[in-house]
């Protein structure tokens, strides 16, 4: 007599316990991202000095962005084979020791030069941040709980956000930019004696296979074979297609927009761009909480997000006068918070799609998305303000043609993946059936 298919919630054999140790081993991975995210987020809060401190103008500003989201998207895929490989621990600790030293370059940079290669050294580190996190969490936790895992950690980050838009702003109006930029790169070397001490790739008893032997042919087998999962395609298009109007306006061109285009002051300026921030770590526990529950509920929540964030956009662009009104503009930072939460959802559509041993290569794949539009956006918008004479409005437009290209993709993959989803889950469901007792 076969036994009942499991349930979506019931744990599978071999499915790590959980638990306190877990709690605490991912916890430290998280505090890791935390801190990588102030120093990716810091010049966000400092745009406006940065352009007085090194003397330039709007484009060669987005660039400091650009070449970091360059260097960040550039190494997604092979961080994730460097994840799957070399285990988590490993990629952590490079992690942090490149974002710490570029932290602190970008803190003594005495040129514009020196600054743009401290932000690619701090784009790299960070880079090998989120992944790293994904992948623990995969390794100590039961798999129901990835949704809620993945949208833990995005939360972790916002707050790391917050506290760039709350703690560093103000240090760098109190004591100073090198001050300000040296002092935080303290919180790299915290996490660095963390991770080294008390990181653990795995609870034991879940080692994972022997890897294969390492060389171009498999690298290029395990890239070929995660990108034929439509899963894998489609978490990349959701991710590319929800994050970049949020991140973009954090990393550089919120505060010039509201002070310069708004005609707010930057204390009222930074308010919002908190909000953006509070409005995004709400979300994510609710966005969380429904996949967690409802797994058909990841498209409609991204496709949602995405007309939401293009309507509120179009109101605020197109808004008659000089200003768009205060309640606006607070509708416009609250909608935009539901924009992390939903880029989230892209590795719920690939973590299904591949299995543990292309955890790392298929999340960098989907990674890659929303950083590539973020990248894409910061130079359109740069370039449209020094072509414009700073008209927010037309340079804000690029924000639609992104949005178009990655809702296209979308709804091009959605059927086929949902598709193979619903042919590997009967798969796994026969073999968790047949397991001999």
């Amino acid at each position: 007599m076969s036994r009942p298919a499991p349930s979506p919630s019931a744990t599978l054999p071999g499915d790590p316990p959980g638990g306190r140790r877990a709690l605490a081993v991912w916890g430290i991975g998280v505090s890791v991202y935390f801190v990588a995210v102030i120093f990716r987020t810091s010049l966000g809060v400092a745009g406006l000095d940065a352009a007085d401190r090194f003397h330039v103008g709007a484009s060669a500003l987005s660039t400091f962005s650009i070449l970091q989201l360059l260097v960040y998207a550039g190494m997604q895929i092979p961080v994730g084979l460097l994840v799957d490989r070399l285990g988590t621990k490993k990629v952590l600790t490079l992690g942090v020791v490149l974002f710490t030293a570029g932290q602190i370059g970008f803190a003594l940079a005495p040129s514009y030069g020196m600054a743009l290669a401290s932000r690619a050294l701090l784009g790299c580190g960070d880079a090998m941040t989120f992944i790293s996190v994904l992948r623990l969490g995969t390794r100590w936790f039961p798999a129901r709980r990835g949704p809620l895992i993945a949208q833990f950690a995005g939360l972790a980050g916002m707050a790391g956000n917050l506290v760039s838009t709350l703690v560093l702003a103000r240090l760098l109006h109190g004591v100073g930019w090198t001050a300000a930029f040296a002092g935080s790169s303290v919180a790299g070397f915290v996490v660095l004696v963390l991770t080294l001490l008390f990181l653990k790739d795995h609870p034991d008893g879940h080692e994972p296979a022997p890897f294969p032997h390492q060389g171009a042919a498999y690298v290029r087998r395990q890239i070929a074979a995660s990108w034929r999962e439509p899963g894998t395609r489609l978490g990349l298009w959701v991710h590319f297609t929800t994050q970049f109007p949020a991140m973009v306006f954090l990393l550089l061109w919120g505060l010039p927009f509201l002070v310069e285009a708004q005609g707010l002051n930057r204390a009222t300026a930074g308010d919002l761009l908190t909000l953006v921030v509070l409005s995004n770590m709400v979300v994510g526990l609710v966005y969380g909480q429904i996949v967690a529950r409802h797994h058909a509920a990841r498209l409609p929540l991204a496709l949602g997000t995405v007309l939401a964030t293009a309507a509120v956009w179009a109101a605020t662009l197109v808004h008659p006068g000089d200003h768009a009104p205060m309640w606006l503009l607070i509708v416009l930072c609250t909608v935009l918070g539901a924009c992390g939460p939903a880029s989230m959802l892209g590795f719920d559509f690939a973590r299904p799609a591949n299995p543990p041993e292309r955890q790392g290569t298929a999340s960098g794949i989907t990674n890659m998305g929303g950083f590539v539009a973020s990248m894409t956006t910061l130079l359109a918008v740069g370039v449209l303000l020094d072509l414009t004479n700073d008209n927010y409005r037309a340079a804000f437009s690029v924000v639609f043609v992104l949005q178009a290209l990655g809702l296209t993709q979308i709804l091009r993959l959605r059927a086929r993946a949902a598709r193979r989803e619903r042919e590997r889950l009967v798969a796994s469901r026969v073999e968790t059936v047949h397991v001999p007792v």
